[in-house]
C-alpha cells in the first residue's frame, strides 16, 4: 500500500509545473466530505502539497448545489468545479462555458430516501408528498426525468429548501416525506432509521447519467491547457492515492474541515468507491468520461428536461487530459 503512494508521489512529482504560483479556484458542489478529501489531501497534508508543487495555487470554495457550481465555472467566475454531469448540460444549454475533464462518480450517485412508516413504500406514493433538498441540487434540477421515468407529473410534488446538513432532521421531523441525497450517505441513513429506511437510487429506474465530475471553464481550459492537464492528472492521481489508502486522506479532511463525524466518513468512502467504478474507470483510466455514454447523457438531458440551446455533445468533455496508467482499483469496491 505504501509502495502505492510513493509512485503515485512520484507519478505526480514528474508533472510539469504550470505558471508558478497561478491561483486557480475550485467551488465544490456541496460543504466537504469524503468525495472531496482528495483535494483537501494533495493540497493541505504536509507530506504532499501536488498541486503547490506543479506551481497551482489553490483555493477550495464551498458549493451551494451542481447547479450553482455549474454556472459558476460557466461564467468564468471560477476556473475549477464539480458538478453532477447532467446538471452541467443542462447549464450548458443555457449558455454556460463548461467542460467536464474527469468524472469522479462513473455512476449516478443520485437517490431519494424515505421512511416506510410514513406510507411511502416506492415512486408510486410520492404524489403529494414533499420533497427536501437544496435549491440547487441535482435531483431538483433533474426531477423532470425521474418523473417521468416513473409516470408521475412533472408537478405531483412539492419541493422545500433544506440544507444539506439538515435533510435527515428533516426527515426524521416530517418537515418533508422524502429527500435526495447521495448515495455515499447510504450507511449514515441505515445506522439512523434502520429497518424503516426506503430508498431508490435512480440507477435502478434505468437513470444512470454520470455523477459528480470535474469541470473547467472552457475559455480559461483553452488559454491554459497545460495547467489544466497538470490539475487534473494530480487530481486523478490524488483519488488514486485515497483508494489506495483512505486514512491520510481522511485525516486532511477533518483537519481541515469542520462539523464531520470520522466514522460516517469512512462509512461514505465505501460507497464512493462503488461509485467511483465501471468498465471504463478501471480498465481505460480513473475518472475516465466514455463519448457514448455522454451521448446518452445528452439524449436523456434532451428528451426530458430539454435543452435550450443544442450543441456538440463532443464539445462538452475532453478526457484527454487524464492519464490512462491510472486506473481505478476495482479489488477495493465493495456495493
Amino acid at each position: 500500500m505504501k509502495s502505492l503512494l510513493a509512485a503515485a508521489a512520484l507519478a505526480v512529482a514528474m508533472v510539469s509545473p504550470a505558471s508558478a504560483g497561478q491561483s486557480v479556484s475550485l467551488v465544490l458542489n456541496w460543504t466537504p466530505g469524503a468525495d472531496h478529501s482528495p483535494f483537501y489531501y494533495v493540497y493541505y497534508a504536509k507530506t504532499q502539497g501536488w498541486y503547490e508543487k506543479a506551481g497551482i495555487d489553490l483555493a477550495i470554495e464551498v458549493g451551494k448545489g451542481s447547479g450553482m457550481s455549474s454556472l459558476k465555472v460557466g461564467s468564468g467566475g471560477a476556473p475549477f468545479g464539480i458538478s453532477d454531469l447532467a446538471t452541467m448540460l443542462v447549464a450548458r444549454g443555457k449558455g454556460a462555458d463548461a467542460v467536464a475533464v474527469m468524472s469522479i462518480y462513473a455512476n449516478t450517485g443520485q437517490t431519494f430516501y424515505w421512511l416506510k412508516s410514513y406510507g411511502v413504500s416506492g415512486p408510486k406514493d410520492f404524489a403529494g408528498r414533499k420533497i427536501g433538498n437544496p435549491p440547487g441540487d441535482a435531483s431538483r434540477v433533474m426531477w423532470p426525468a425521474f418523473a417521468k421515468a416513473t409516470g408521475l407529473g412533472p408537478d405531483s410534488v412539492s419541493f422545500v429548501n433544506v440544507g444539506p446538513t439538515a435533510k435527515s432532521a428533516a426527515l426524521k421531523a416530517r418537515t418533508v416525506e422524502i429527500i435526495s441525497d447521495f448515495y455515499n450517505s447510504h450507511d449514515v441513513k441505515l445506522k439512523e432509521f434502520g429497518g424503516d429506511l426506503g430508498a431508490l437510487n435512480w440507477k435502478d429506474i434505468g437513470l444512470n447519467p454520470y455523477g459528480n465530475s470535474l469541470i473547467v471553464n472552457g475559455a480559461f481550459l483553452e488559454k491554459n491547457p497545460k495547467l489544466v492537464e497538470d490539475f487534473v492528472r494530480i487530481t486523478q492521481k490524488a483519488y488514486a492515492a485515497c483508494v489506495a489508502d483512505f486514512e491520510p486522506c481522511l485525516k486532511a479532511l477533518l483537519d481541515n474541515a469542520t462539523g464531520l463525524d470520522r466514522e460516517e466518513q469512512l462509512l461514505q468512502w465505501g460507497r464512493i468507491k462503488y461509485l467511483m467504478a465501471d468498465e471504463f474507470t478501471t480498465t481505460k483510466g480513473l475518472g475516465w468520461i466514455d463519448q457514448g455514454r455522454m451521448k446518452s447523457d445528452y439524449e436523456l438531458v434532451q428528451t426530458y428536461l430539454g435543452i435550450e440551446k443544442p450543441f456538440s455533445v463532443e464539445s462538452s468533455f475532453t478526457a484527454k487530459m487524464l492519464d490512462p496508467s491510472v486506473k481505478m482499483d476495482a479489488s477495493k469496491v465493495q456495493k
